[in-house]
Formats: C-alpha cells, structure tokens, sequence
C-alpha cells in the first residue's frame, strides 16, 4: 500500500506540474505569483525541518518531497511567463515579509518541530492572496483539475506518511484546498450570474 501511496502522489503532482505549467506558458490562467513563491519558501522549509527532526527519509513524506518540486517548478513558470497581474501588491509583500520572519526565527532556534509548525502556519498564509483575489473577483482564475488533484495528492499521501508532522502537513492541505476549491466555484457561478445578467441587458 506505501508503494501504491507513493508512486499517486508523484503521478498526480506530475500531471499538475505538466498541465499547470502548460495553462502558464499559454496564458490561459493568471496565477498569483507571491502565493506560489510563499509556497516554495514554506514546503521546502518545512521538507527540511521534517528530516531533521527524526530518522525520516524524503519517502515517508513524499507529499512534501514531490510538492518542493512542483512548487519550485511552477514559480519559475509564473516568473517568466505570468503575466502583469500576478506580480507583488503591498498585501503579497505584507505576507513575504510574514513568511521571511517565521524561516529568520527557525534558523535562530534550530528547533524542528516548533518550525514545522510554524511553517504549515506560511503554508496558510501563502494562500491569502490568491483567496483575495478569488474573494474579489467575478472570474475564476485558477485550474480546477490543477487544485483538485492539489486535494487528491494529500490524501493519497495519507497511506505511507511517518511521523505526527507528514499527517499534519496532509491535513492542512487537505483543508486549504478544499477552501480553495469552494472560493473557485463560487467566483465561477458568479462569472456565471454576471454573463446572464449582462446579456439579458443586452436583449
């Protein structure tokens, strides 16, 4: 069952690093280009406090080994080719500046476990703008199929994490996604209401 466990979670990350990227490259969605550099600094901060805070291997949390790289890769893809709107406002840099502050004090302390939790606290913050922006918004600007399987993974992941920390980064994805997921649909009946309300103007 962990092999099975381990090889979903590294397809499902694969087809959303593909498709994402893709969608990007295209510039058929607007992603917001702080929340997925919160996310590389986060994962690959939490990949890390993870590892050293027992005799763990990047198998027993492969949820956090495959997300480093398609986090990582995904920014890289935004940079270049994301458009204007994806840039930092003063609310992304606000929330930089938050997640800088949190990696600063886990460097300080060297302690694993306190900086692992509050690094899932960065994985939160990291979806504060695009949830602002989805708030806001009469469109839908993320992939559903990307965030869906950005649900699926961590619970695939469930069936060969070890240790308290791999089941809690899990989790909290499993909660921030499914949040995410509500924002996108309701921003999508919007569009929606508003495409209806303008055409019947129109006729």
């Amino acid at each position: 069952m962990k092999e099975i466990s381990i090889f979903g979670v590294v397809a499902i990350d694969l087809f959303i690093l593909i498709r994402y990227s893709w969608l990007i490259y295209k510039q058929k969605i607007k992603p917001a280009l702080a929340m997925w550099l919160f996310f590389t600094i986060a994962v690959i901060g939490s990949l890390v406090t993870y590892l050293f805070e027992g005799d763990y291997g990047f198998l027993d949390n492969i949820l956090c080994t495959a997300d480093a790289v398609l986090v990582s890769t995904v920014t890289i893809f935004i940079w270049i080719f994301g458009d204007k709107s994806t840039g930092f406002n003063r609310f992304d840099k606000g929330c930089l500046i938050a997640v800088l502050c949190i990696v600063i004090f886990w460097i300080l302390t060297w302690h694993h476990m306190a900086a692992n939790i509050s690094i899932q606290a960065i994985l939160v913050i990291a979806y504060f703008p695009v949830v602002k922006r989805l708030w806001t918004s009469n469109t839908n600007t993320e992939s559903f199929a990307a965030w869906i399987g950005l649900l699926l993974a961590p619970v695939v992941s469930l069936f060969s994490s070890r240790g308290l920390l791999a089941v809690l980064y899990a989790s909290r994805a499993i909660v921030s996604t499914t949040v995410l997921l509500a924002l996108m649909v309701r921003a999508e009946l919007k569009g929606r209401k508003r495409c209806s309300t303008v055409s019947l103007h129109f006729f």
